[in-house]
């Protein structure tokens, strides 16, 4: 099991403008990251959409964090990403409808340490803050 690809690079991003202290254009983020140009910016989108990062355009533009380094976690970022962290679908998907047995979907047995285990982690991800690093 292993985060997202795009999570990773978030993490990245958002690491790469807590070092600089400083407005950074998409171009040097992408560069210093090692994320493509194209897919930094999406995640830059999802990061200002999730108030994380504050965008500004013009010459002076570029993107830095909306918040101190100390008040954002890998948790906000890893979720900002990709919603709220769940080691099983049962637990984060509205929709999902367990197949083993109709009837058990809910109270199983697994769900519950699932549910655990995600709260663990969850937890451990919002402990770590851009201002450690």
């Amino acid at each position: 099991m292993h985060i997202t690809l795009e999570s990773d690079y978030a993490v990245r991003i958002v690491h790469c403008l807590a070092q600089n202290k400083e407005r950074v254009d998409a171009k040097r983020i992408a560069e210093e990251t090692g994320v493509t140009l194209r897919f930094s910016l999406k995640i830059l989108r999802k990061l200002v959409t999730g108030g994380l990062v504050s965008s500004y355009k013009g010459t002076k533009g570029g993107y830095e964090l909306a918040r101190s380094p100390g008040e954002i976690s890998l948790c906000d970022v890893i979720e900002t990403v990709e919603g709220p962290y769940s080691l099983a679908r049962c637990l984060s998907q509205s929709d999902y409808h367990c197949n083993r047995n109709k009837d058990a979907c809910g109270v199983c047995r697994f769900q519950k340490v699932y549910a655990e285990i995600s709260e663990i982690v969850r937890e451990k991800l919002s402990e770590v803050k851009f201002s450690d690093t």
